[in-house]
């Protein structure tokens, strides 16, 4: 089954959540709907991009080099050149 690295962006404000999952809408229901957490705090939130791994292991690679730039300028730069 594959992964996929997705970006969420809040609705309310300029934030944006990288994460990876097997079902992406499933887990942005989950993000929209819990009580405690960095999530629960900026919602709603929506999909703005997804990327399918085969392999676990690079989606999750690929998630700690996203969240590594901590930049909201970088995301959205790279929003940009993968529209």
């Amino acid at each position: 089954m594959s992964w996929f690295l997705y970006i969420l962006k809040s609705k309310v404000n300029e934030k944006f959540y990288v994460g990876i999952s097997q079902n992406p809408e499933r887990r942005l229901e989950y993000h929209n709907s819990i009580e405690k957490g960095f999530t629960s705090r900026y919602r709603p939130w929506e999909i703005i991009f997804t990327k399918e791994f085969r392999i676990r292991a690079d989606a999750q690679a690929f998630e700690k080099k996203l969240k590594s730039w901590k930049n909201k300028k970088a995301i959205e730069d790279f929003l940009l050149r993968n529209k």
